[in-house]
């Protein structure tokens, strides 16, 4: 687990796979704000790996990185608990 990014707004975790596990890892997105959350996983993890390689090339500000997290916000139907 590595945390990849994290703002006043939003916190991203990457879930990295075993090795050898064809299967496995993905990330998890965090809304601080509205206290949700969502894990990305297979075709949908590698999906948001491709879009955030592009988007950090652009060398963005934290809240056009904000922005795009934002496009997750309907996905997120899991309540954010804090242990």
């Amino acid at each position: 687990m590595n945390m990849i990014y994290n703002s006043p707004n939003y916190c991203v975790v990457e879930f990295k796979s075993a090795e050898g596990e064809p299967f496995g890892g993905g990330y998890e997105i965090m809304d601080k704000t509205a206290k949700r959350e969502i894990f990305l996983g297979g075709v949908l993890a590698e999906k948001f790996r491709f879009d955030v390689t592009q988007l950090i090339s652009t060398e963005p500000s934290i809240e056009e990185v904000d922005d795009f997290l934002s496009g997750f916000e309907g996905l997120m139907q899991q309540p954010l608990v804090l242990h």
